[in-house]
């Protein structure tokens, strides 16, 4: 995890493109605007990777690890002490190894060191991944916006307290014994 630099602007728009359908996913205008935002930051994700060869069914490891990008988050802090996330963006081979998670917690914990006491962001209605993946990270509905996206879908607005210490874990009931 770490900041984004200016020079991988390009990189992290066409993650965005992979991402995110037309009419959903930004213009390369639109995510530089978002980035140069007074109160925005960008987080990156990369991955390690060592290139490797096959010998005689040995795995030989050769040079130096390269880093891929594998994702990214844009937030910003707002009016009233409430922060903004403006896109979260995990590369389809990289989801389901808590890459989005970590770059959720890390943009929440700098949005609280700006003193925001909450977040909102919005998501389409339709995107069942992404409300499954709010939830668990404790974000609650607020409102819609009906026609949110330009190809018209509706975008729910969810919203997440900053300053309360997560919920107490729900344990499974245990089961009685026979």
């Amino acid at each position: 995890m770490r900041d984004f630099r200016h020079e991988e602007f390009e990189i992290l728009w066409r993650i965005d493109q992979q991402c995110f359908a037309p009419g959903i996913s930004y213009s390369r205008l639109e995510l530089a605007t978002y980035l140069q935002r007074p109160g925005a930051f960008a987080l990156v994700a990369d991955r390690s990777e060592v290139s490797q060869t096959s010998t005689l069914g040995r795995t030989v490891k050769q040079g130096r690890p390269a880093t891929m990008t594998v994702g990214f988050i844009v937030a910003e802090t707002g009016s009233r002490g409430t922060g903004h996330i403006i896109t979260i963006d995990v590369l389809p081979g990289a989801r389901g190894e808590g890459v989005g998670s970590r770059l959720l917690r890390a943009a929440e914990e700098r949005l609280r060191v700006l003193c925001c006491q909450s977040v909102i962001l919005e998501t389409a209605v339709d995107n069942k991944s992404a409300l499954a993946f709010y939830k668990r990270h404790d974000y609650t509905l607020i409102k819609t916006l009906p026609r949110y996206y330009s190809d018209g879908v509706d975008a729910f607005v969810l919203k997440k307290d900053l300053l309360s210490p997560p919920g107490p874990a729900k344990l499974p009931q245990s089961q009685p014994s026979q």
